[in-house]
């Protein structure tokens, strides 16, 4: 049964009812709460914790009451970000420093976190777009062969001839010669714009090796792997800022302007794709094995901020939890056994995924929980309004996933991450021992 509130009615009933202190009276079902837990939360990060480095003032609240004396969590908690600029622990650490509360890496899931499983292009060699430590971010994820934007930049440098004051004079005496790239993996937003997208566009039009003059084009062309396509996040400016899907967004209209053909993609990774809220509930399931919690996790809580990236995703995978409990083999199995997974929504499409990875988790719902402290407002004045969002008269999500109003409407809507911890415990009559 679909939510008490809806994106529709926000600005009538968001900040009445579901306030901080309605849920007050869940402490009233003491007798019935049992120490461990049936749930598990699935915690955006920009736009609900923080926004850029400042901390969200709810979440250091909100984390008080998810922690025992110990500084255990009561319950199993992943952070499920779209951010790709760095490896897990890193992530952890600045957790710890903004929560007060100790995160380890294991409860971190990035973007790029699910290519883990995808072993079958960990031996390719790989071109990786992005920015901050690339080259330590694909080997803990997996990738042996890599090479950087920047190492094909110093190979070749006259393909990269923008910006002036970076343009070489000459080309190197001695060529470096680099092995042909099989595929390429844009981990998130890089810095320097313009040499990323020349670049990518020049392996995809020589096949992977640029030293070559393009011919005739070869399409299919090589594989494109892209771990986010958040079209707009939030930091500590008071309107949204470009996300990773505004480069995807230049590059597949690059491509498809000088070639005529559609830029297509391997595979999609990251919020909303169903595969990123499964890898996260296997996370969920090692954390309650880890703590000795024997029940199985029944319900999933995802608590975001952006209705078009956390609330669809979270959505989508409750409607593949449903499907899969409708019948023994769901699609997704199906496809993780085909070898190949969808960037789009269809069921025609798969990956080779670790077999392992895709066994049948114990959760049964995924909720859906929006907070009004990131991409989203309910404010009358936000550049694009509620009604638009669930009419999709403005579509911000990838152009390979249709949209479908139902999935981008949230389960709950509440003001901040605190107001949603304390509707959780009461809609699950849980209290903290």
């Amino acid at each position: 049964m679909k939510a008490l509130l809806s994106l529709s009615r926000v600005a009538r009933t968001t900040l009445r009812g579901l306030t901080k202190e309605a849920p007050a009276n869940y402490r009233l079902a003491a007798s019935i709460a049992e120490s461990q837990p049936y749930f598990g939360l699935l915690v955006d990060i920009d736009g609900v914790l923080v926004r850029g480095k400042t901390p969200i003032p709810a979440a250091r609240k909100a984390f008080k009451k998810l922690v025992n004396v110990k500084g255990e969590f009561l319950m199993p908690v992943v952070f499920v970000t779209n951010s790709g600029n760095c490896v897990r622990q890193v992530k952890a650490d600045q957790l710890t420093r903004v929560l007060g509360v100790p995160i380890s890496q294991d409860q971190v899931l990035m973007s790029h976190s699910p290519l883990r499983m995808f072993k079958r292009y960990h031996d390719k060699c790989v071109l990786v777009s992005g920015q901050g430590p690339v080259m330590e971010i694909a080997k803990s994820i997996g990738f042996t062969k890599i090479i950087t934007i920047e190492m094909l930049r110093e190979a070749f440098p006259l393909l990269d001839t923008m910006d002036h004051d970076r343009k070489p004079a000459l080309s190197p005496s001695l060529p470096v010669k680099l092995p042909n790239i099989e595929a390429i993996i844009l981990l998130c937003e890089p810095i320097q714009w313009e040499t990323h997208l020349q670049l990518i566009i020049d392996v995809l039009l020589t096949a992977g090796n640029p030293e070559n003059i393009p011919q005739k084009l070869q399409y299919p062309h090589i594989p494109v792997v892209a771990c986010n396509t958040d079209l707009l996040w939030v930091a500590e400016s008071k309107s949204p800022r470009f996300g990773h899907g505004i480069f995807v967004l230049c590059l597949e209209n690059i491509y498809k302007k000088i070639t005529g053909k559609d830029l297509k993609y391997e595979l999609l990774v990251g919020k909303p794709n169903e595969i990123t809220y499964h890898y996260a509930e296997c996370l969920i399931r090692a954390q309650a094995a880890g703590r000795g919690w024997r029940k199985p996790i029944h319900t999933l809580y995802a608590i975001g901020d952006n209705p078009m990236t956390d609330i669809y995703g979270a959505n989508l995978y409750n409607r593949y939890l449903e499907e899969a409990s409708s019948r023994k083999g769901s699609w997704l199995q199906a496809k993780a056994a085909a070898g190949k997974q969808t960037a789009t929504v269809s069921q025609d499409e798969a990956v080779d995924v670790i077999a392992s990875e895709l066994t049948p988790g114990s959760a049964t719902c995924c909720k859906s929980v929006l907070v009004c402290t990131g991409v989203y407002s309910p404010s009358k004045g936000a550049l694009v309004s509620p009604e638009e969002l669930t009419t999709g008269a403005v579509f911000h999500g990838h152009r390979d996933f249709r949209f479908d109003a139902d999935l981008s409407d949230p389960d709950y809507i509440v003001p901040d991450i605190d107001s949603a911890v304390e509707l959780i415990y009461e809609l699950e009559r849980y209290v903290p021992k």
